[in-house]
This record gives structure tokens, C-alpha cells and sequence, in this order.
């Protein structure tokens, strides 16, 4: 489930980083997103979801929100290869909180799997040459409070989901696809404000009618690939799960190297080859 999440998050980034505006892109597929959350609260009892899982849907909804709006800043001021170390750098710093907060246990095995993953990542899309100076260029800020988002809406998502398993459910629909669409509502609600203020008149519409099946497209699958994660969240670790999800890394760079044209250097190769040792490690010691 966790390696086809990270072959759907690597074509949603890509599509979004190429298409011309990649926030009013967002701002659609929030639009989208919006109308089947508030269709979601049909299928299911709302007191079938604990008080305190609403209260989770807050501080997620905000942090899904600031996700997209500060990943689109990225996109847009930096090239990928400079952002993606940074923005999927998220294994890295999870187990920090994760085994304080959510009494998570990693085995030494496990924690250098991670860090090797991690290492194949900025191998792969990164300049370890540039060191500070990469870190500080035009959109890294964006980069990193991507990054702190994907942190904090992974630790809230599985803390839901993992209340939702326990909770009584009667609705036709899988618990993790209804709580996809409920952050994808909530996540809109925050992000649609902010790409308003910041995009001229009129772009989210313009935007709607030259890539709204594009958008639509894409949500299909963010959604089919966020719910595989969901659903890995009921029964593994957060810390693993989101480990091995950053194989969207080797995925993009065959996706570059198929259809952009691009040559691997000699990092990237060792960095892919890191990485899948990586979740190897992971695999074997989870």
C-alpha cells in the first residue's frame, strides 16, 4: 500500500510542479476537495466519531492547509531538486515526536534505515556541496515549513485514524476515506482563503476551466494514495510508514529520467540506491 502512495505522490508533485500556476492548481483541487467533504458527512453517523477525533480534524485540516499553500510557494520560487530534500525530509524528523507522543518503538535497525532513507534523499535530489547556502535560497523558508506540516499532519492522522479503529462504524464507506475527505474540506477552508489574497482576480476560475480535469485527475489520486497511508496507519508505525513512503523519490527521478529527458549524476544514482537499502532495512527490522 505504501509503495503504489509513493508512486501517486510522486506523479501528483510532478503534474503540480509543471502546470503554470501551482497554487491556483491547488486552489481547484481544494475547491474539489471541498465539495466531497461536505459530501462525506452524509455517509456516516457523526456521533459515531469520538469528540476528541473533531478535535484532531482541526489541527489537521490546519496543517493540510498550510501544507498545500506553502508547498505551492516552493514549487513556485525554487526549482524541485532544491525544495524535494528538504520537503521529504519528513522521516528524519517524525520519530523525534512520534516516540515521545505516540509511545512509538524504534529498533536500532529501524532508526538507521530511516537515516539511511533520508540520506538517499538529499543523495538523490539534493547538493550536500551547498550545504547552508542551499538551505537559505529563495523558497527553502516555504521548504521547511512544508516539511514541519508533513510532521504534524502525519502525527495527527494517524492518532485519528488510530481512535477511528476503535470507534463503532456503520457507514459503507472505509473510516480512511471518509477521513481523507473530511481534511481534504478542512484543509480547503484553509488554503482557499490564502491563495485568494495572494493570486489575482479571477486565476482560480481561469485555472478551472484551462486544468480543472487535470485537477480533478489528481485528487483521484492524492486521494487513492493518501487513503493507502491511512489505512497503513491502523496497524504500523507512523515512523515507518512515512520512511518508506519517500520512495516517491526513486519514482521521480525515473519519472525525469522517462519522460523529462534528464541523465542521473553518479549522487542520484547512490542516493537511489540508499534509499531502496533504506526501506530494505526497514522492512526487515519492523
Amino acid at each position: 500500500m505504501v509503495l503504489a502512495s509513493a508512486l501517486l505522490h510522486a506523479i501528483w508533485s510532478a503534474t503540480i510542479k509543471g502546470t503554470r500556476s501551482p497554487l491556483a492548481f491547488l486552489g481547484v483541487q481544494a475547491g474539489f476537495g471541498l465539495g466531497l467533504g461536505l459530501l462525506a458527512l452524509l455517509s456516516f453517523r457523526l456521533q459515531e466519531i469520538p469528540a476528541s477525533v473533531w478535535g484532531i480534524l482541526a489541527g489537521a485540516s490546519l496543517a493540510h492547509g498550510l501544507y498545500s499553500y506553502a508547498m505551492s510557494r516552493a514549487f513556485e520560487r525554487a526549482d524541485l531538486s532544491q525544495v524535494y530534500p528538504i520537503i521529504r525530509s519528513t522521516p528524519a524528523f517524525l520519530p523525534l515526536v512520534a516516540v515521545p507522543l505516540l509511545g512509538e518503538q524504534l529498533s536500532w535497525a529501524g532508526a538507521l534505515g530511516i537515516a539511511v532513507v533520508v540520506a538517499g534523499i538529499w543523495l538523490v535530489h539534493g547538493d550536500p556541496r551547498r550545504g547552508l547556502r542551499a538551505s537559505l535560497a529563495p523558497g527553502m523558508g516555504a521548504a521547511w515549513i512544508t516539511l514541519a506540516m508533513t510532521v504534524a499532519y502525519s502525527l495527527l492522522d494517524k492518532e485519528a485514524m488510530a481512535r477511528l479503529g476503535r470507534a463503532p462504524w456503520s457507514s459503507p464507506l472505509p473510516r480512511s476515506l471518509v477521513w481523507f475527505l473530511l481534511i481534504s474540506a478542512g484543509g480547503a477552508a484553509v488554503l482557499l482563503p490564502l491563495a485568494r489574497r495572494q493570486l489575482p482576480r479571477g486565476e482560480i476560475l481561469a485555472c478551472l476551466r484551462r486544468e480543472g480535469g487535470l485537477a480533478l485527475a489528481t485528487l483521484a489520486a492524492s486521494l487513492v494514495g493518501y487513503g493507502l497511508i491511512l489505512q497503513a496507519f491502523q496497524t504500523a508505525p507512523a515512523s515507518y510508514v512515512v520512511a518508506v513512503r519517500q520512495l516517491s523519490v526513486l519514482f521521480a527521478v525515473a519519472i525525469a529520467a522517462l519522460f523529462l529527458a534528464e541523465r542521473p549524476t553518479r549522487p542520484r544514482t547512490l542516493g537511489a540506491a540508499a534509499t531502496v537499502a533504506g526501506v530494505a532495512l526497514i522492512a526487515w527490522a519492523g
